[in-house]
């Protein structure tokens, strides 16, 4: 079967968990993340290509070993009140703007993807907000500038709330409609599994629903509680569902990167990168172990005990 599982894993990590300790100097980041096995970069855009010209930021990832894989949407708090869905012309324009200067920067470093992330497009209190014409302004931005950057892929990244009491693309279910409007075929989506558990969503059903359609271009693998953005190491709160959410990526043939999204606050950065990919390389590994036949089996089953007894024998490997 192919996918990410018979060639080298794309991986990547969140760079801010490096900056701080590195007097936010994005080459000895890049150093760091060398070191520790990861081999593709997702940068933050603008914030961390400020004052660095793209071909000085594609000598640095080279000189590293490390693949760019694209840009990650940061809409700054002047955004306050909406991105791509912001009411006001001139900050909608912006934004839009914003996103094109994006894939200008990820052409010329040689990237290939765009994630967009709007922090500010949502609500707090009922009455505030024009829900349809909110809904076509964004589809309308996200139509431009897929039109602008065909052979880039931009994926949206959807949270159930944070910043906002209620984010305006907040589920599985309403990107995928945002997605059947958008209707473009560079447009998908980026699963973060911590934002899935917040919604009280089952990540796997979301990975294998996207990935069986081609629509999942992006994979952001952290853990948590489910109340907020914890970004855990991966599989320390929730090993079984980040099994099952492995198990249909490998079903899928899911070959896009896998970025940590996790958060060290207390821990070293980087020994908590190589957590994630130890951690990550052995459930990969359980799931060869055990064999996808035999998973499909007991699924098939559709029997609860028969799942349980699916779940001991990974914790007997």
């Amino acid at each position: 079967m192919k996918g990410i599982y018979h060639m080298e894993l794309k991986l990547a990590t969140r760079l801010n968990a490096y900056l701080p300790h590195y007097n936010n100097d994005l080459e000895k980041v890049f150093e760091q993340l060398e070191k520790v096995g990861i081999n593709y970069v997702d940068i933050n855009f603008p914030q961390q290509t400020l004052g660095i010209t793209p071909e000085h930021m594609k000598e640095m990832l080279d000189k590293h070993n490390l693949q760019p894989n694209g840009m990650e949407m940061r809409f700054e708090t002047h955004y306050l009140t909406g991105d791509l869905g912001n009411p006001d012309e001139k900050l909608y324009q912006d934004a839009i703007k914003m996103c094109k200067e994006a894939a200008d920067y990820c052409h010329a470093i040689g990237g290939s993807m765009i994630n967009i992330w709007s922090a500010h497009d949502g609500f707090d209190y009922s009455f505030q907000i024009d829900y349809v014409e909110y809904w076509n302004r964004i589809v309308k931005a996200c139509q431009e500038v897929a039109d602008y950057a065909p052979d880039i892929r931009w994926s949206i990244e959807y949270k159930p709330y944070e910043p906002r009491g209620y984010a305006f693309v907040d589920s599985m279910g309403i990107v995928e409609m945002m997605l059947h409007d958008i209707n473009r075929k560079n447009f998908g989506v980026l699963l973060d599994y911590c934002h899935m558990l917040m919604k009280h969503e089952n990540p796997a059903m979301g990975t294998a629903l996207f990935c069986s359609r081609k629509q999942l271009f992006g994979v952001h693998l952290n853990d948590g509680y489910g109340v907020h953005d914890d970004g855990l190491m991966v599989g320390t709160v929730t090993p079984f569902k980040t099994l099952e959410f492995l198990y249909y990526m490998k079903k899928y043939n899911f070959d896009g990167m896998i970025y940590f999204d996790t958060e060290p606050v207390r821990e070293d950065p980087s020994d908590e990168t190589k957590s994630n990919i130890e951690m990550l390389k052995y459930l990969l590994d359980l799931l060869d172990q055990i064999g996808m036949d035999k998973i499909q089996q007991v699924i098939d089953s559709n029997d609860g005990v028969k799942s349980r007894n699916l779940m001991l024998e990974f914790l007997q490997k």
